[in-house]
């Protein structure tokens, strides 16, 4: 029998693999760490009796069948990392689907659990999005809002496509998505509130909207110290002054009622040379607010600010094609389902919002879907040092098994 032990030793065992010595992991997405995870989760699932598949973009989809025909219930997260990320991030999410499932298959067999629908755990591919752009892109795919084509062809900095690193660790198929009805995902806040206010699990009422941008600043490779002021093109001046810009713009367009939240995750200049002024900056920057109006105007103004930064660098900016999406509620019917579980398990909770973006942001466009959350300490996140306690995470086991144990009987949204 499955019980809380049985998940602690798994989720150290499975934290092992790419492990680094601060305490976190390094599982970038289809790299060897990647695929070793995947390995280890497909012997650990299938010793519980699923069935393990991979579809055209890696997904790994782990079947398990309660009512031969009927349609699925889908469970996950994923199991890459950022890099020198966090052992909780994602992980935790797919690990505690596997084992509420495999609760649930006991009860079943035991004939006190009669499900009207299957249940699947899913590892959704490249969540992170850190060696393939953009994130999210297994759910992406999965849901139409990216092409398979596009998607396969994507290249990591080095030049290795997304196909070709999926056939190297030997997690791509041709796997069929199944009729689906529903999606749960459990994951850590990645933020305070929780902690905060003493709760033990998040109700998540929707997301905030995001603008992502990829820009590359253009400039002219110089002499730093033969070149004078006045005739630079220094593309790293411009993308310095783009960072500034976005980061004002939060602290000017942030309300008590709707924050802003800009920043850059990513930064490459070329040729990062000694001695040489930079004729290229490739960066990401984003744009997040729950308000949508607010959001509008704050990346108006980002884009407003850019156009006066070109000439104040005499640099040129390029906006290539980023990624998205609008802020939007979770099913009220699951929340409110999810609520009354987690009374029932005298567990509290209370309704929070999710800054990050998850796999559910694209699964609830498609199908009725349950977000949940269990505290984060401090808040820390895509970090070594990121934490949830035990007992946290065993809460967050028993309130997803709760919660599939309903919605496999009369689905997020009853009729």
């Amino acid at each position: 029998m499955t019980d809380d032990q049985d998940f602690l030793d798994d989720f150290r065992s499975m934290s092992s693999i790419g492990s680094t010595p601060g305490g976190g992991v390094d599982r970038q997405a289809a790299t060897d760490t990647d695929g070793r995870t995947r390995n280890w989760f497909r012997g650990l699932v299938e010793a519980h009796g699923f069935e393990v598949h991979y579809d055209e973009i890696g997904n790994q989809i782990c079947l398990m069948e309660f009512v031969p025909g009927a349609p699925y219930v889908f469970v996950g997260s994923h199991l890459d990392s950022q890099p020198l990320g966090g052992r909780f991030d994602g992980a935790f999410g797919v690990l505690a689907a596997a084992h509420a499932i495999t609760r649930l298959r006991e009860r079943a067999d035991a004939g006190s659990f009669a499900p009207t629908v299957n249940l699947a755990v899913v590892n959704w591919f490249n969540e992170e999005g850190c060696r393939f752009k953009p994130s999210m892109m297994g759910s992406s795919v999965f849901t139409g809002k990216l092409a398979l084509d596009d998607a396969l062809a994507t290249t990591d900095p080095a030049g290795t496509s997304v196909g070709d690193a999926l056939a190297a660790i030997g997690t791509i198929g041709t796997f069929e998505r199944p009729e689906l009805v529903g999606y749960v995902e459990i994951h850590i806040e990645q933020g305070r509130s929780l902690e905060d206010d003493g709760l033990t699990i998040g109700l998540v009422q929707s997301t905030w909207g995001a603008d992502k941008h990829q820009l590359v600043v253009h400039g002219e490779q110089a002499h730093t110290g033969a070149t004078v002021i006045a005739d630079r093109r220094d593309a790293l001046l411009g993308a310095a002054l783009v960072v500034a810009a976005a980061r004002e713009i939060a602290d000017e367009f942030s309300t008590d009622d709707a924050m802003v939240i800009t920043s850059c995750g990513e930064f490459t200049v070329t040729p990062n040379s000694p001695v040489v002024v930079a004729r290229r900056v490739d960066l990401l920057v984003d744009v997040r607010c729950p308000d949508a109006a607010v959001l509008a105007r704050a990346d108006a103004e980002l884009r407003r600010r850019i156009a006066d930064i070109e000439a104040r660098a005499n640099v040129s900016i390029e906006f290539v094609p980023g990624h998205d999406w609008p802020a939007k509620a979770y099913d009220e019917a699951g929340i409110r389902l999810a609520a009354e579980v987690a009374e029932s398990l005298e567990l509290p909770y209370g309704e929070v919002r999710t800054l990050a973006g998850h796999d559910s942001t694209n699964l609830k466009d498609v199908v009725p879907t349950i977000m949940l959350f269990v505290p984060s300490v401090e808040g820390i996140s895509h970090n070594e040092r990121e934490y949830t306690s035990d007992d946290d995470l065993l809460a967050g086991v028993a309130m997803l098994t709760g919660v599939l144990e309903r919605v496999a009987i009369e689905g997020i949204t009853p009729a």
